[in-house]
């Protein structure tokens, strides 16, 4: 079962969220669908970006590298990277 790092935009909220997950379409749909406290404040979360790792820990590792960048220019120069 493959995992996934994601990350999600917000135009209502011009704002970026980072997550993993094993069921990324689900996760979307939680997301939009107040299924998540860090999400509610908007339905309008587009998937940007994706990548695809064998084990959950890899996902979180890079999960854990995106947030530590703390730099919007770096989220999207990963996006337009794709």
């Amino acid at each position: 079962m493959p995992f996934f790092t994601y990350i999600l935009y917000s135009e209502s909220l011009d704002q970026y969220y980072i997550g993993h997950t094993a069921d990324l379409e689900d996760r979307l749909f939680r997301h939009n669908n107040s299924g998540s406290k860090s999400t509610k404040k908007a339905g309008d979360w587009k998937l940007m970006y994706k990548a695809s790792f064998s084990t959950r820990a890899e996902a979180m590792k890079q999960e854990k590298e995106i947030k530590n960048k703390k730099r919007k220019s770096y989220i999207e120069q990963l996006i337009n990277s794709q």
